[in-house]
């Protein structure tokens, strides 16, 4: 009890990344014609136009392991105190964060882009907590 107490905001951290990684990922995979077919038309007339499915398939795989990593990192905060995992799962997801923000500024979609910087707060918080 003693390393949930004296953890609680690098758990909640993860908590966090664990919920909005894993969920995306999920949905990703779950729904993939209709993410595929929406992003086909937003990244439409870029340079990133005919990688679309390539594009969607990286970051599927990527918030998928930054969840499974999440899930490990709260493991081993609890039951052995060791943040390790928790600092590689927050700039995993600070680096999948800036991929997303890389695709929404090139599809000049700039309220996108903004609604990324939340996210990005969070993980580069768990980062600066962690390291």
């Amino acid at each position: 009890m003693d390393n949930l107490t004296t953890n609680i905001t690098e758990i909640l951290i993860l908590l966090f990344i664990l919920i909005t990684f894993m969920q995306s990922g999920i949905d990703k995979a779950a729904d993939w014609k209709g993410n595929t077919g929406w992003l086909k038309e937003h990244f439409s007339g870029t340079i990133l136009s005919g990688m679309v499915p390539l594009m969607v398939g990286i970051i599927m795989i990527i918030e998928i392991i930054t969840g499974l990593l999440a899930i490990a990192a709260i493991i081993h905060l609890l039951a052995y105190d060791d943040s390790l995992f928790a600092l590689y799962t927050c700039i995993l997801a600070c680096v999948t964060l800036l991929m997303l923000l890389f695709g929404q500024r090139i599809a000049k979609d700039y309220a996108g882009a903004f609604t990324l910087t939340g996210y990005f707060i969070v993980s580069i918080l768990g980062v600066y907590i962690l390291s």
